[in-house]
């Protein structure tokens, strides 16, 4: 069916840090690859996380598919806001 989706229930990594020098998380999916369009969603992983912590967690995750249309018409926005991006002006100044 042209507008199918897929959904796969896998295990993922989470990991969290905030320190004065980062503030970051990443997930990682085990065995799968997300795709323009694709969704994913984290179950059970903590939403904060103490300053100057780091913390690793195992936890599940649900990846949405996207169908062969969601996903051209991702590839295709991505596009348009990226040509915004070379829409660069220039204005004459003085250098004092």
């Amino acid at each position: 069916m042209m507008g199918s989706r897929t959904i796969h229930d896998i295990p993922c990594t989470v990991e969290i840090e905030q320190t004065p020098d980062s503030l970051q998380a990443n997930v990682s999916l085990e065995g799968h690859e997300p795709g323009p369009g694709d969704k994913v969603i984290v179950h059970g992983a903590p939403t904060h996380i103490g300053f100057g912590e780091r913390g690793v967690f195992h936890c599940r995750a649900t990846l949405i598919h996207a169908g062969p249309l969601a996903r051209q018409a991702t590839r295709l926005l991505s596009y348009l806001e990226l040509t915004e991006l070379y829409e660069i002006g220039f204005s004459a100044g003085s250098a004092s």
